[in-house]
């Protein structure tokens, strides 16, 4: 990747857009730490921690698992919000104790609206809410504001599903190993 481009934005044009829009300006599709600073350093107010659903780019690694990377390189400089992929509370729980401050689940009110309309959207959200309150309860967290790492039992990174998959390991770990 060229300097000056930020992946498929390049910068001059993020910097111009910066000087003429007076409002936040967020900047989807972050998946590198050295991107998400050059977003901040070009005058973004968040990033989107993203590979849009997995649909366009389905060989990046997980928004999930650059989230921490991110979130430790610009998170006390600006927003971070992630998306892709966040199906349930629990998933929301993780990605707000790995450092994101915000995490999209649009896919999930997208599919109440079309079987309910405006109740099933929030019918969807209320499932979301009741299953990170019980999570929360379960884990002993006081609040979303109180989230971070130490709420995770985190694999060490030879034993993440990646690490696992790109070592051609067994993904349960010595599960195969045992059976034979």
């Amino acid at each position: 990747m060229k300097e000056s481009t930020l992946g498929a934005y390049d910068i001059a044009d993020l910097r111009a857009l910066r000087k003429l829009w007076p409002h936040p300006l967020i900047v989807k599709g972050i998946l590198r730490a050295q991107d998400a600073v050059l977003a901040a350093d070009c005058g973004a107010d968040g990033v989107i921690v993203s590979n849009h659903g997995g649909r366009a780019v389905d060989s990046t690694r997980a928004p999930i698992e650059v989230l921490p990377e991110i979130a430790n390189a610009v998170g006390k400089r600006i927003t971070v919000m992630v998306d892709s992929g966040f199906r349930r509370g629990g998933d929301v729980i993780k990605a707000l104790a790995l450092g994101a401050r915000a995490v999209l689940i649009g896919r999930a009110p997208l599919y109440g609206t079309a079987v309910g309309g405006q109740a099933g959207a929030a019918r969807a959200i209320e499932i979301f809410r009741d299953e990170i309150d019980r999570l929360l309860a379960l884990i002993g967290c006081p609040g979303v504001a109180d989230l971070n790492r130490e709420y995770l039992a985190l694999p060490s990174a030879p034993e993440t599903a990646a690490g696992a998959r790109r070592a051609n390991a067994h993904p349960f770990g010595s599960a195969r190993a045992a059976a034979q």
